[in-house]
């Protein structure tokens, strides 16, 4: 069998695959986050615990050998580390936001700018660049202690295999430090973040990604990779690898991938750039803060479950009777297609006669505009992919494929890890058909009349944010 492993933000994943792509058994642990004052941390002892943990259980339920085994993680975010691999401090998390203050200097000043015209990468407060500039401002002791500012599957595959020092992958380099034409650090970046004397925590960038040999966890002995990240490990679970294909994960953000062979550092800076293990072949992403959180903020305000929400969805007609919902309720705002910190959600259109269907209807078409916002930014002109936990809705597809004005192919299952065993595949040179592996589960079309309606919607919905933006008549 073929095991994937996703290191995820609130839940760690372990899942078998046979040879065919047929998901045998997934283990999952949850993890806990620590939030305080917009402090957002984890025990990386914790996390660490819960991998080896879900390991035991899938090969104590799936007693077959293991050909290998596949890594991915969330990404970004800081996670120092000793030589060991052993944690220095807490991770600080990428949705922690106590660096708003430095991107908003960086941003007033021209820095953020010109860090994404050189590497494609517009920071956000959880980002590595700003967390690091942080810690060196106000904890400089834990950058003294560590060996390296890794990221999360880096610690994970350190501790796993018992390698010698951290390394990273291309694809969680991507942000903010690596110059996507040399695949390697950036040292004029690392300069204009006041960096350079920690210049020694980046970690070696494997390139391929680096594999090892499991010492605890799987068999000892097992074939183990490392990467790519979440995001672009969807991608390949997905089948996301065609210039122009996109997908779309519907998660607790939204993030919105298009592989392209293109690398455009004009337009307004928003996303990144993924750089993957194929020289030449991108990912371009816009990763946003809105997604199922803000579904799920209306659903516990107005008191209804996520059972419910596929038959509310049919119980009110699309425009929800003139309910509007821009849907950027995240703390730290809004980071793709655009950045701003301070952006907050709005509701309008509401009266006493406004129904919870409505409001329920109002936000998934909102949270269904951001998604044709990004995508539309990221250069979708091929097919699209959709998964993540908003799958589950058949409603919610319908309304996302009408929005979106395109057929859905709703891959389901544990896309990351599958994508993380495909790439352990490719690394190894094993043969694995990636077209049965990642065929979808359904394909959602759009109905060419709400379709045409949406549309319209969506214009209406750019020219609110722009106004929200203080961009209005732009």
């Amino acid at each position: 069998m073929y095991v994937g492993i996703d290191v995820g933000t609130s839940v760690v994943k372990a899942a078998a695959f046979d040879s065919g792509g047929r998901q045998l058994a997934v283990e999952s642990r949850p993890v806990e986050l620590s939030l305080h004052g917009g402090f957002v941390e984890q025990d990386m002892d914790e996390v660490y615990g819960a991998v080896v943990d879900v390991l035991g259980k899938l090969t104590g339920r799936v007693p077959e050998p293991v050909e290998l085994a596949g890594l991915t993680g969330q990404g970004d975010g800081v996670w120092l580390v000793d030589r060991e691999g052993r944690p220095v401090r807490s991770a600080l998390s990428w949705m922690d936001g106590r660096a708003h203050q430095l991107l908003d200097q960086w941003l007033a000043d021209g820095t953020f700018e010109t860090v994404f015209r050189r590497t494609g990468g517009a920071m956000f407060p959880g980002s590595p660049g700003p967390l690091l500039a942080w810690l060196d401002r106000y904890d400089p002791k834990s950058l003294d202690a560590a060996a390296a500012a890794v990221y999360c599957k880096d610690m994970v595959f350190q501790r796993l295999t018992g390698a010698a020092r951290a390394t990273t992958d291309v694809s969680d380099a991507s942000m903010p430090f690596l110059d996507p034409r040399t695949r390697s650090y950036d040292n004029r970046v690392v300069e204009l973040l006041g960096l350079t004397r920690r210049r020694r925590l980046l970690p070696p960038v494997g390139d391929p990604i680096t594999t090892g040999e499991a010492r605890e966890g799987l068999p000892s002995g097992t074939r183990i990779s490392n990467g790519p990240y979440d995001l672009p490990a969807c991608a390949l679970g997905a089948g996301v690898t065609e210039p122009g294909d996109g997908l779309l994960i519907v998660g607790t953000c939204l993030a919105a991938l298009v592989a392209t062979t293109e690398l455009d550092l004009s337009g307004e800076p928003a996303g990144l750039y993924i750089s993957t293990d194929r020289h030449g072949h991108r990912l371009r992403a816009m990763p946003a803060m809105v997604g199922t959180a803000a579904l799920d903020w209306v659903l516990s305000t107005t008191g209804v479950t996520h059972a419910e929400v596929d038959e509310l969805l049919a119980s009110t007609p699309p425009g929800a009777h003139g309910v509007r919902v821009l849907p950027y309720f995240a703390p730290s705002g809004e980071r793709a297609p655009f950045v701003e910190p301070h952006l907050r959600a709005e509701l309008t259109g509401v009266s006493l006669e406004t129904t919870p269907a409505d409001l329920i209807r109002a936000t998934c078409e909102g949270i269904g505009y951001a998604a044709r916002h990004c995508l539309e930014a990221a250069g979708l002109t091929g097919s699209l992919a959709v998964c993540g936990g908003g799958t589950r809705s058949s409603a919610w597809m319908q309304l996302l494929a009408d929005v979106l004005g395109r057929p859905l192919r709703v891959v389901e299952g544990e896309v990351g890890a599958r994508g993380a065993v495909l790439a352990a595949a490719e690394r190894y040179g094993v043969s694995l058909d990636t077209g049965v592996w990642t065929e979808p589960t359904a394909v959602v079309e759009p109905d060419p009349a709400r379709s045409a309606y949406y549309s319209k919607g969506f214009q209406e919905h750019v020219g609110r944010l722009d106004v929200a933006r203080g961009r209005p008549g732009r």
